[in-house]
């Protein structure tokens, strides 16, 4: 199974709609929360070329991006085969 991590905030109604969605295509990821945690903010910001909005997806150390580019993924198949290898 895939590796994943989500860097999220705790008040980002996409955030949330990112894990809902994660939880129904029955995978387990790791949550990064951001909130009040400078340091975590910067990594996220670091891996993620920079990019601020959350949240942000990362499968097996690939970056994806946002929940938009997850979704983007599930409609065209590409996400079940990064979630399968």
């Amino acid at each position: 199974m895939a590796e994943i991590v989500v860097y999220t905030k705790s008040y980002c109604p996409f955030s949330k709609e990112c894990k809902d969605f994660l939880k129904t295509k029955r995978v387990d990821f790791d949550e990064k929360m951001i909130d009040n945690d400078p340091a975590l903010e910067q990594e996220m910001e670091q891996k993620s070329d920079h990019r601020t909005d959350t949240p942000q997806v990362f499968i097996n150390g690939h970056h994806i991006g946002s929940f938009d580019d997850l979704k983007a993924l599930e409609a065209t198949g590409q996400l079940d085969e990064m979630l399968n290898k």
